[in-house]
């Protein structure tokens, strides 16, 4: 046998760019909001209290008040951004995982690098249906996704999907 290193075109490698994504469903917005709006209460409670107690702070309520609401709009703008970027693909080989406003990070898993699957459904998920599912990778913690606002049974399916693949996976290795 012969030993070759040829070069590889580039130019003739799948694009990962042109994968269409799966979005986040449309309700998960809806949790992102109620988390957006219990975050914004807590400030405001804070900022209330220090109303109450420093007169200087009374004075200025306005100016407060003015860049709480400048504040809260920002998040508001930049978690809807957020959200309409997020997405995610099963492919043959691998799972890719797309995010970010500001830094958008795409990561690609290779499905034999995966160990673990979870799946977890919080408070507000459970009322909506929605699940966050966890892969976790060979790699160690850089290497894991977290794709939350999947519907439940779609993030079942596919929790079921990459076990079945683990299991392929490590009866190949295993002979």
């Amino acid at each position: 046998m012969q030993f070759t290193n040829e070069t590889i075109d580039l130019q003739q490698l799948p694009k990962y760019e042109e994968t269409i994504l799966t979005a986040p469903a449309p309700k998960y917005w809806r949790i992102i909001i109620i988390n957006l709006i219990i975050f914004l209460f807590i400030i405001g409670a804070g900022l209330s209290a220090l109303f109450l107690i420093d007169d200087e702070v009374q004075s200025n309520w306005s100016i407060f008040a003015g860049i709480f609401v400048a504040f809260a709009a920002f998040l508001f703008l930049l978690f809807r951004a957020s959200f309409k970027r997020r997405g995610f693909a099963l492919r043959e080989k691998d799972i890719l995982y797309k995010s970010g406003v500001i830094a958008e990070t795409t990561i690609i898993v290779p499905l034999n690098r995966i160990q673990h699957v979870s799946l977890s459904e919080g408070v507000l998920s459970r009322m909506f249906d929605l699940g966050t599912l966890q892969i976790y990778t060979a790699g160690g913690s850089s290497g894991e996704i977290r794709i939350a606002g999947i519907p439940i049974e779609q993030a079942k399916a596919l929790k079921e999907a990459l076990v079945q693949r683990l299991v392929v996976n490590s009866e190949t290795e295993s002979e």
